[in-house]
Parts: structure tokens; sequence; C-alpha cells
């Protein structure tokens, strides 16, 4: 942890090929060597077309779609358009097809309300032109066929308006079709995992526990050291946590945890005891099987971190923790390829197990700028639980992951979990730019945003997080 504040201070952009300055010569030649040959992620786009009434089950002339198809595998699927500035009025179903099988699963809805988990306007990121309008991405297990049908909202109906808006709400001309221009759907296979950690994910306890093999998750072995530039970059700015090539942060005790980062403060615990807390195992995006040369070379800092915002990634409940690097490797490419993002865009993802995975890059301890709350990215964290909780209530071990993950990144920053703070908007639904809005230090987006998400039964519980993370803190 020594040295991780005052390179998580700045609002620039560090360069991404930064390595630990104690690597030797020997130690470059490792990490510059290209990594072992791997089967790649990949996404096919299809361009929707008119769809027939009788497969829209009776739906409008504007309805679109794809019919019964076969196609490459697949695990996760979206739709994207044209114009970010636009919302898709409507309903978005899929039914899928299990692989090498005959069978087709139902109808399932994609959830289409997803601007509001973006890079704030009028940043790079936002700005960049590459950026696209989409759903949320719905995981959907390894499949080879697919169907899809966007049904268009009634005018003045309860879906919402069939005429088009942007995200301020600003009626587009009549004449522009009630679904956005350009719509196609993707389908993205995440790939094969470069060797992950036996018994890393399905069950097992936070941290970097034993592989088979007797090696510590936690610890690079000769694979790990085949490190690409781009990979030796994530890993370096964790250096202060883990080795480089790490597959996860290994926990420490609150007592470690207050002693690291005293010491990195320059003082010591007779003059100043902070409020933290323990730190907890983290699996790195090498632990989940990142490629880093989807990403933005660069990586992006914000000036502190003063609250946290929890989402759910509305990608459905049918995973199996062990499935849980497939799902971020989707989402990723996903966010990067599809939406047009830098990287993924929340800081850091939760399973049902109660794993916590590192996010976007750049640091697990570094105050990292996301894409997770439109209007509020800027001294903000964001943490994705995995699945959708509208209507299915959060396991008890994902809530007290979110708990043990404030308890101690929030600490870090010397925010009170149970505490208020205030943000700066950056524009969006419910605040207008330049706002200074009086938030929870743990909040849910729905309270920057005005939208479904962290999902009703996932924001009822965020009271028991804030609690049991100051509890955590020593508050």
């Amino acid at each position: 942890m020594r040295g991780f504040l005052a390179s998580s201070i700045g609002v620039t952009c560090a360069t991404a090929l930064a390595l630990p300055l104690a690597l030797t010569s020997s130690d470059t030649a490792a990490v510059t060597r290209p990594a072992a040959k791997t089967p790649p992620g990949s996404t096919q786009s299809l361009s929707l077309g008119p769809l027939a009434a009788d497969r829209a089950g009776g739906a409008g002339s504007r309805d679109q779609g794809l019919a019964r198809r076969d196609v490459r595998p697949f695990s996760l699927v979206g739709v994207v358009w044209d114009d970010p500035d636009v919302e898709l009025h409507g309903r978005v179903q899929v039914r899928t097809r299990a692989t090498g099988t005959t069978s087709w699963s139902s109808w399932q809805e994609v959830e289409t309300h997803n601007h509001e988990h973006a890079a704030d306007p009028g940043t790079a990121e936002g700005d960049s032109g590459r950026v696209r309008g989409s759903t949320a991405p719905l995981w959907v297990g390894d499949s080879d066929g697919v169907e899809l049908r966007v049904r268009a909202a009634a005018e003045g109906g309860a879906g919402g308006a069939g005429r088009a808006t942007g995200r301020a709400g600003r009626a587009l001309p009549e004449t522009e079709a009630a679904l956005p221009a350009g719509l196609r759907l993707e389908l993205v296979d995440p790939g094969e995992h470069p060797a992950p950690p036996a018994d890393q994910y399905e069950g097992a306890p936070q941290g970097a526990p034993a592989r088979a093999d007797g090696v510590q998750a936690g610890l690079p072995d000769a694979a790990a050291n085949l490190l690409t530039a781009e990979s030796a970059a994530a890993s370096a700015v964790n250096a202060d946590l883990a080795p480089l090539g790490a597959t996860a942060v290994t926990p420490l005790d609150r007592a470690q945890t207050q002693a690291d980062l005293v010491a990195a403060r320059g003082g010591d615990l007779t003059n100043a005891r902070p409020y933290v807390g323990p730190r907890p195992g983290i699996v790195t995006r090498r632990g989940w099987g990142a490629d880093e040369s989807l990403r933005e070379r660069n990586f992006a800092y914000t000036r502190t971190v003063k609250a946290a915002f929890v989402h759910h990634s509305a990608t459905g409940n049918n995973y199996r923790c062990s499935q849980v690097p497939s799902v971020l490797r989707s989402i990723y490419r996903y966010h990067v390829k599809s939406s047009g993002w830098r990287d993924f865009g929340y800081n850091f993802a939760v399973d049902k197990c109660g794993n916590i995975y590192e996010g976007r890059a750049g640091g697990v301890a570094k105050a990292v700028l996301g894409a997770h709350t439109l209007g509020f990215n800027s001294n903000s964290m964001g943490i994705a639980v995995l699945g959708t909780f509208t209507s299915a209530g959060p396991p008890k071990a994902a809530v007290t992951a979110v708990a043990k993950l404030t308890a101690w990144k929030l600490g870090l920053f010397g925010a009170n979990p149970r505490g208020k703070t205030y943000l700066k908007s950056g524009g969006g639904n419910l605040y207008r730019k330049g706002s200074n809005v009086r938030l929870n230090v743990i909040s849910g987006h729905r309270d920057g945003f005005a939208t479904e998400c962290p999902g009703r039964l996932l924001y009822k519980k965020l009271g028991t997080a804030r609690s049991v993370a100051a509890r955590l803190q020593g508050r």
C-alpha cells in the first residue's frame, strides 16, 4: 500500500507503461515477451431489420429484430445504436439456443434504461466520438442460436413515449423514428480464461485461495510472468498491494491495514489511527483474464473518493460464480467494443458468492475515474453487484462484500460509510450540471440519477451495508 496516496491524488492521466523501478533487465524481458496464445474473445454485430407482426407478437410496423438464426458461439447479448444521446423507449426481448442443443430459452427481457451508466458529459471519454447508445448486457451462457425483437413503446403509453428523447428529456423531431437509428444486436464471446487458478471462485473464501498445485493464487508463477506491456502496466499500479502478475490481492486484517496506511502517510499508530476497514481479498484483472489490449492505454484518475455508488449489472442472475471471469470478460468487451467506452465501466464488481473483482484499470487503492454514474463519476467509485435485483433479493454474501469493500476503500480516503458528503453534478436528469448535491457516502445509483438501478431489493440493503462498513472501520 505504501506510496499509493501520492499517486492517486492527481487529476491527470498517468501513462500505462509505468513499471516498478525494482524490475531487473531479466524481469523486463519476461514482462515484454508475448503472452501465451489463448482463444480470443469476439463480437458479432448484426443489424436489425423490420419485424413481421407475428414475430413481434402483434407489435407495430416500426418494430425491429432478427428472426431465429444460427450464429457463432456467444455468451452475452446487448443492443446498441448510433446516437448515445437518444434513449430506446420500448422493450427488447431475446431468446437463445444453448450450444450444441435444440433447446431454446424462453423470451428474456434486456434492460433498456442503460444510458445513465456512462462517462460524464464534457469529459474526454464521453466526447470521444466512439460512444454509442446501448442497453444493459444480458448474460445468457454458451449459445449458438438467437432470436430478437425490439418493440417500440406506444405514444404516451406506459412503456414511455414512442417519440425518441435525449438524455436531458428534449424531444427529438417528430419525423424521427420511434426507435433509435442504427440498431444492432451484439453477441459477445468472452474467449478462454488464460489459465485461471483452481478453486478461486465457486464458494471460495475471499482472497487468494490455495491452488491444486499448492501455489497461492495471489502470487505469480512461471506462466504469470509472461506479461505483455499492457498487462504489466495494469498489474504494476497495484504493486504496493500484490506482486507483479498476481491474480489476487490478498486480504489483511484491520491492524495490518491500518499499519500500512499510516506508514504510507509517514506517521505511526501512536499519533494517528485511521478509520479504515481490513483490506478484503480482490481478484485482479489478471485473475479474471482481462485482455488489456482492448482498453485505452492510459489510466484516468480523479482527485479523491468521497462516495461509492452501488449498482446492479442487470445482466441477470443465471450465472455460477465459477463463470464470473467469463461474465466480466464479456461485459468488459461489451463496454469497450460495443458501447465505445475507454475501459470496463465500474471500478469494482461483486458476485453472488461475495467475491470482489477489480474493474476499471488504474489501481484498486487509487482514485480511478469510472463511467458508472452519469454526472457523478468524479470523486466517487462504482460497485456493480452482478445480477438483477428488481424482484430478486441480493444474496447476503454480496451485501457483506459491498460492506467490506467500502469499509476499506472509503477508509483510505477518510470517508465515513454512515455519513453524508457533497458531490458536484456533471449533468443528469435529477441534478443540473454544477449543482452541489448532498448524498450518502454509500449511495445507490438512483440517488444520483432517476433510474431503477441498483434494483429495489438491493437498494433496500444499503442501510445494512453502511452499518457493517462503519463497524468494520471501527466507528
